[in-house]
C-alpha cells in the first residue's frame, strides 16, 4: 500500500492529486505544520533525513521530491497514462516542465515569501527600517521581475497547446500546479495572465483534484 507522509498546506497535496488520477489505492498519514514557524514537524524526519513533505512509501521503497515522486508514480503504475510517449517532442517538454516546477519557477516565489515575512514581521524598533528597506529592495529589484519573467515565459507555453506538454492533460500539469496556485496566492498571478488563470479554473474542476481536497482537507493554496 502507498503512504503519502501529508503535510497540510503543502506540495504534498498535488501527490495526492496524482494518486487519484491515477486511480491508485493509498493511505494518508498526517502532519500539521508548525502554527509560528511553519515548518513540518520533527517527526517527518523519522520518515526521511530531511524531515520535509511530499515522502511516499511503497512497501520498502521511500521517495521524497514532488519530482522524483511523480516520475517513480507514473513509471510504475502509469502504464502510459499521464506522459506522453517517449521519444516524442510532447515527451520532452513533459520532462522540462516536470523539472522546472521546482529548479526555475518556485525559487523566486519562496525568495518572496521570505522578503514578505521580513518586511512585515516583528522586531526589534531600531532595526525594523533597515530590514524593510532591504527587503523592499531585493523584491523590487530582483524577486518580482523573476517571477514576473516566469509567469509570461509560462503564459506563452500555453499559447502552444491546451497542457504544458502538449494536447492531452499530463503529470507535468499536476507538478506545476502548485507553483502556480502559489503565484495566484501572493505571487502576482492576475488578470494579465489569462491563459495561467483558465489552466488553474480547468485543473480545480478536475474530479480527482476534487476528490483529493476531499482526502487531504483544507488547502489554502486552492482558490
Amino acid at each position: 500500500m502507498i503512504v503519502v507522509h501529508h503535510l497540510n498546506n503543502s506540495r504534498s497535496q498535488r501527490i495526492l492529486w496524482l494518486l487519484e488520477e491515477l486511480g491508485l489505492d493509498y493511505e494518508i498519514k498526517r502532519y500539521q505544520r508548525d502554527p509560528k514557524t511553519m515548518l513540518a514537524p520533527p517527526e517527518l524526519k523519522a520518515v526521511h533525513p530531511l524531515g520535509k513533505s511530499p515522502v511516499i512509501s511503497d512497501g520498502d521503497t521511500v521517495v521524497a521530491e514532488s519530482g522524483a515522486i511523480v516520475e517513480y508514480l507514473v513509471g510504475r503504475y502509469g502504464d502510459g497514462r499521464l506522459a506522453p510517449a517517449p521519444g516524442t517532442p510532447q515527451r520532452l517538454r513533459y520532462t522540462h516542465f516536470l523539472h522546472y516546477a521546482e529548479g526555475s519557477a518556485m525559487p523566486p516565489l519562496l525568495l518572496k515569501l521570505v522578503f514578505d515575512r521580513v518586511e512585515h514581521g516583528p522586531m526589534p524598533f531600531f532595526v525594523r527600517p533597515v530590514a524593510r528597506a532591504i527587503a523592499q529592495k531585493v523584491k523590487n529589484s530582483f524577486v518580482l521581475p523573476q517571477i514576473a519573467l516566469h509567469l509570461g515565459y509560462l503564459e506563452g507555453e500555453l499559447g502552444k497547446s491546451e497542457w504544458f506538454a502538449g494536447e492531452a492533460f499530463s503529470a507535468a500539469d499536476i507538478q506545476l500546479s502548485f507553483p502556480l496556485e502559489a503565484a495566484a496566492a501572493r505571487g502576482g498571478l492576475h488578470a494579465n495572465y489569462p491563459r495561467l488563470a483558465a489552466f488553474l479554473e480547468r485543473i480545480h474542476a478536475r474530479p480527482a483534484y476534487q476528490r483529493a481536497l476531499e482526502r487531504g482537507g483544507k488547502y489554502e493554496l486552492a482558490k
